[in-house]
């Protein structure tokens, strides 16, 4: 029988952990697959970890992870994903805004021998400005990349085996998931659907990983930015030797008549100071991912593992009595 591996980072979800485990259940069940659901929990600072825990010694599908420390919003999942054995892996978040019940039609997609599956965001329950802002950022990556990158995909959906396999020899220490999908350019099948609001707990999403995560999609997919700070270096400079120009014209022409003026030169200076600013910024995002890549450090240090002993499919004989308590 075929095995499935369900993946889920998470960061204090303790008021989500067990409707979710127990929602996986009933849709793997119903499908009839051996699975192995897999938490890599960030370090909480909650009770989740000792949720899952609870969870895990009843049930053996269940597998936990914990960092040392709260390794980020990207190393974390893509290191929950290498540990799976499954013939196909799943990334699910814990918050529940992603339905598991879509994991039925990713199965089914997957059946058909299509190698990737993704979730797409056809509408969602967040604000209309917070999804309009969103769309224009994939719209804008995908205009910017030399890939075809996949608008409004969060990395919700199902991966072959042998697209892990692929991902696996990229070896990015900080890594764009969803740019390492459209990378790989395997066929792959979209499935829709309407991203639901967060009811419990807090977002572990600020201004910060929002601003890293699209500069990181921008300076990992592409080096048009690069090739405009040239142009814009050319052209700059063109306009200043014309602007110079013209200026001793005039005042060669109009000596004791022309006054060139402080403002001009304060406004000029201001002007190419914010400029020059602006070219470090971008340049510095190129040479931090570098940097990134050149230190090459693990995607997480692990403090414990439980249940990895028990491969997928090898445990059949849970509790009766664990299903039930969690979907309380």
């Amino acid at each position: 029988m075929k095995t499935i591996s369900i993946v889920t980072p998470c960061f204090n979800e303790e008021a989500n952990v067990i409707e979710l485990c127990g929602r996986v259940r009933q849709v793997m069940v119903a499908c009839g697959y051996a699975y192995e659901h897999i938490f890599i929990d960030n370090a909480s600072r909650d009770g989740t970890f000792g949720i899952l825990k609870h969870l895990a010694e009843s049930d053996r599908r269940i597998k936990l992870i914990r960092n040392t420390r709260n390794f980020g919003h990207l190393r974390s999942p893509m290191h929950g994903m290498f540990q799976a054995r499954g013939d196909a892996v799943v990334l699910l978040f814990a918050d529940l805004q992603d339905p598991p019940e879509l994991l039925a039609d990713m199965v089914r997609e997957w059946e058909k021998g299509t190698p990737i599956v993704i979730a797409i965001k056809a509408s969602s329950e967040e604000s209309r400005s917070m999804f309009w802002i969103r769309r224009k950022y994939y719209s804008t990556v995908r205009r910017l990349a030399n890939i075809d990158l996949h608008e409004n995909f969060t990395g919700f959906g199902l991966y072959d085996a042998k697209v892990m396999n692929m991902l696996r020899q990229f070896r990015d220490p900080y890594p764009y998931f969803r740019g390492m999908i459209a990378e790989i350019g395997m066929t792959h099948a979209e499935i829709p659907y309407n991203q639901q609001v967060r009811r419990r707990g807090k977002t572990k999403n600020n201004f910060y990983t929002l601003y890293d995560l699209a500069m990181l999609g921008i300076t990992t997919l592409s080096k048009v930015p690069l090739r405009v700070l040239t142009l814009g270096g050319f052209v700059g400079s063109a306009l200043s030797a014309f602007v110079g120009f013209v200026y001793l014209i005039f005042k060669l022409a109009f000596w004791n008549k022309y006054s060139m003026g402080i403002a001009t030169l304060v406004i000029g200076q201001f002007f190419l100071g914010s400029a020059q600013l602006m070219f470090m910024g971008i340049l510095g995002e190129y040479i931090g991912n570098v940097q990134t890549i050149v230190q090459n450090r693990p995607l997480v240090l692990e403090e414990e593992r439980i249940n990895f002993e028990y491969l997928p499919g090898e445990s059949e004989d849970e509790v009766p009595h664990q299903s039930g308590r969690a979907t309380d």
